[in-house]
């Protein structure tokens, strides 16, 4: 199975206006795709929506965890796009609860800028012990990770790895995710002398 990489970052303010993100959320989402990974993101416009753009164009796969219920609440209500996605799971869940699944979507998550709720769906990452990536120098809560780390005294089972280029960055969430210790199956807990229940 191929393995999903969450994009997470700034759906609007200053980081999006910035030309230096654009380009790099593009180059990781071609990253993606050119890796055979499926890009997973929240369906939102900005910098995950510009890495969306570069897996599309690279000929990779997008999929889209939406906010809304439908596809009309999707574009009126949340504003949000549909060019560059090959599936676009609506939730209905509304924007926090929606992170969650695009969490759990995802076997690591890269976080590009963003606010609130990347501050969000980086706290569920690091509750649930993914693998997250944190492309440095891209603004917002991006560049307060580690502090914020520091002021949460916190320890889980997380690995972050930090880059300030979006290639390298995927190469060291890839190499991070082997490293990873596998779930047992139950056929492995049954041939270890484990019972099915």
């Amino acid at each position: 199975m191929k393995l999903r990489i969450g994009v997470m970052g700034s759906a609007q303010g200053p980081t999006i206006e910035n030309q230096e993100n654009i380009k790099n959320a593009i180059i990781l989402g071609d990253a993606i795709a050119k890796a055979d990974c499926i890009l997973v993101n929240g369906a939102c416009p900005g910098l995950p929506d510009e890495a969306a753009y570069g897996a599309h164009k690279a000929g990779g796969v997008v999929m889209g965890v939406s906010p809304a219920f439908s596809e009309k609440e999707h574009i009126k209500k949340y504003k949000s796009p549909k060019e560059y996605y090959d599936i676009i799971l609506y939730t209905g869940l509304g924007l926090m609860e929606r992170d969650i699944i695009n969490i759990r979507s995802s076997d690591a998550i890269v976080l590009l800028g963003g606010g609130i709720g990347t501050m969000n769906e980086f706290t569920v990452a690091y509750d649930e012990g993914k693998v997250i990536g944190v492309l440095e120098g891209s603004g917002g809560v991006s560049d307060h990770i580690e502090d914020i780390l520091k002021i949460c005294h916190r320890e889980m089972n997380a690995t972050i790895v930090f880059d300030k280029d979006p290639r390298k960055l995927l190469e060291k969430v890839l190499e991070a995710i082997k490293k990873q210790p596998q779930p047992i199956s139950e056929d492995e807990r049954v041939t270890k002398g484990g019972e099915k229940n």
